[in-house]
């Protein structure tokens, strides 16, 4: 059989027969490729759902977590902002109230001064706030706002909470220095308000610390004197104007001379909490005998 030879220049035919065979082996492949297409796909369709759908799941969980963590911040800072406007509240209802309580604390040392003044209204009186005191919890000496260009001077005597402070031992223009009752120099000429009996109180800061100071020379022959009777300040003082309260007696004995009694007596001043008093623009004549 002899070869096909072609001729320079002519084109390429391939016989029909070829074409057939050629279709034909191509519908056979495709038969196959389709039908083991479902049983070729099944290990990627099981590693899919294997491994894509809880990853999925996964993301969408993680999804829904962060959604509720967003709301949660949003609540948060809603919080801090309500909390925050809160504390500015309760600081400005705070500094009210302080300045209400301080109000009503002034109101009141101005109703016990009225109180007081009426108490001892037959002396003329002049109101002074307390401005400096020495160190140390008493208010033994201290320095009022009122001086001589007030109409005040020396030994006038210094009243609060209903009894005796003390008196001006030291005075300038507008200011003055007053020396209580309870200093340790301080002696004052007293008198039991029962039975007018005599006594001498003299002031103990350590004693103070038990709220108490001392009184002596007590002559009691009809023993009347108890426990708890009202001291004054005696007509016979040199420097303090009569029956001003001085304290209550807390404790009473005899002395060794069996002839007077000594003891102890509560000031009727709170003498760790002052800050305004009564000044008395009334003088007493005085021999300067007593401090």
């Amino acid at each position: 059989m002899s070869p096909i030879v072609k001729n320079k220049g002519e084109r390429f035919s391939l016989p029909s027969k070829y074409w057939l065979v050629i279709l034909s082996v191509i519908c056979v492949l495709l038969m196959v490729f389709s039908f083991g297409s479902k049983n070729f796909a099944k290990p990627f369709n099981y590693a899919f759902g294997y491994v894509i759908t809880p990853l999925e799941n996964g993301i969408s969980k993680l999804g829904g977590w962060l959604s509720g963590k967003s709301e949660e911040i949003v609540e948060i800072r809603a919080l801090i902002r309500e909390n925050e406007a809160l504390k500015e509240q309760v600081a400005l209802l705070t500094e009210e109230n302080t300045i209400l309580q301080q109000n009503r604390y002034e109101l009141n040392k101005l109703r016990d001064l009225m109180e007081l003044n009426e108490e001892y209204d037959a002396y003329n009186k002049v109101g002074a706030r307390i401005i400096a005191k020495d160190t140390g919890n008493w208010y033994a000496s201290f320095i009022i706002d009122k001086g001589e260009d007030d109409g005040l001077g020396l030994d006038m005597n210094v009243i609060a909470d209903g009894g005796l402070v003390g008196r001006i031992t030291s005075i300038g223009a507008n200011w003055a220095r007053v020396t209580s009752v309870i200093s340790d120099d301080s002696n004052v000429s007293a008198m039991t308000l029962a039975s007018s009996d005599t006594m001498i109180v003299s002031g103990s800061l350590q004693l103070m610390n038990e709220n108490r100071i001392t009184f002596s020379q007590l002559r009691d022959d009809d023993n009347v004197v108890v426990e708890g009777d009202k001291i004054v300040t005696s007509n016979i003082s040199d420097k303090y104007l009569p029956n001003i309260l001085i304290g209550y007696i807390s404790q009473i004995q005899v002395d060794n001379n069996n002839l007077t009694k000594s003891g102890y007596i509560s000031p009727a001043v709170d003498f760790e909490h002052l800050s305004e008093v009564l000044v008395i623009t009334d003088l007493k004549k005085s021999t300067g005998e007593e401090q």
